[in-house]
């Protein structure tokens, strides 16, 4: 007997064919022009706005996930980002630029100065500001020396008594010199802050990596594996502190629980402080060390 034979039904009979799968209902014509307009149109491109005399760009990203356009400043140094469901048009966005120009005008104007590493910028080194001074004709890479006070005092680009980041080398090196530099300053504050704070909840930690994170000051992986923000140097040791105990705690709860809160509290007991000025402040540490390589024509 054949395994798959034909089957009978009761009675002997001949049982009924299988029925056909209903037919899948037919595409709409506005649907299949959604389909046609995402698959021609790029996932990202940049658009511009004529801004007090000048050309602004704007970068248009396309996302599956988007349903409605969306405008937002990404941090100082980046251009605005607008965020658009796949079958956006460049026109459809355009006008939609336009019609939040106000809006985008105010949060532009109360964006901090872009801050470039060049000879005589002002930079905060763990809360203090330094003074970069350019020196071609001495040898070394990076250091650290007290500003002029007065006629007795050392000499320097200014007589404030500032402390000054001395960079050798030739000027187009400065800055890639001095954000090396710090890199460094910020991997040795912050190795120092997460193993006092690991010692305390006997936690081993895996690695420390140090980067120029956008979104966030410090993330920590389910390897244990700790990673930080080398702008966090920048800000005064307490808010470094702060950041590196934050991370810390998730080695013991990997969410922001009260539980985790109550960690964090006992790693650092004024960690309100230090949030309240990261929200208020942190925007200004992502200024240094850029161009305004976003801006107009």
């Amino acid at each position: 007997m054949a395994l798959f034979g034909g089957m009978r039904g009761k009675g002997g009979g001949k049982a009924r064919p299988a029925a056909k799968p209903a037919a899948k209902p037919a595409r709409s014509p506005a649907r299949k022009l959604a389909r046609k307009l995402a698959a021609k149109a790029s996932p990202e491109e940049v658009v511009s706005l004529a801004l007090e005399g000048a050309s602004l760009s704007v970068v248009l990203r396309r996302n599956p996930r988007s349903r409605r356009l969306t405008l937002r400043l990404s941090r100082p140094g980046k251009p605005p980002v607008i965020t658009a469901p796949p079958a956006t048009r460049t026109a459809d966005a355009v006008r939609f630029l336009e019609r939040h120009r106000g809006w985008l005008e105010e949060r532009l104007e109360a964006r901090p100065d872009l801050v470039p590493f060049v000879d005589g910028a002002l930079v905060p080194l763990r809360g203090i500001p330094h003074r970069i001074a350019h020196r071609p004709g001495k040898r070394g890479t990076v250091w650290m020396e007290v500003g002029p006070a007065g006629p007795a005092g050392l000499t320097g680009p200014d007589e404030t008594g500032t402390p000054l980041i001395c960079v050798a080398g030739d000027a187009a090196h400065l800055a890639r010199r001095l954000t090396d530099r710090l890199k460094r300053e910020a991997k040795a504050d912050l190795s120092a802050a997460v193993a006092r704070h690991a010692a305390t909840l006997e936690r081993r930690v895996a690695r420390i990596a140090v980067r120029d994170t956008a979104s966030r000051w410090g993330s920590c992986s389910t390897s244990g594996t700790l990673s930080f923000s080398w702008r966090l140097v920048l800000a005064p040791p307490d808010i470094l502190d702060y950041v590196a105990a934050h991370e810390v705690a998730h080695l013991v709860e990997m969410n922001h629980s009260p539980r985790f809160w109550r960690v964090v509290a006992r790693l650092c007991p004024d960690f309100e402080t230090a949030r309240d000025w990261l929200r208020r402040e942190g925007a200004t540490l992502h200024t240094y060390g850029r161009g305004a390589e976003w801006g107009g024509d």
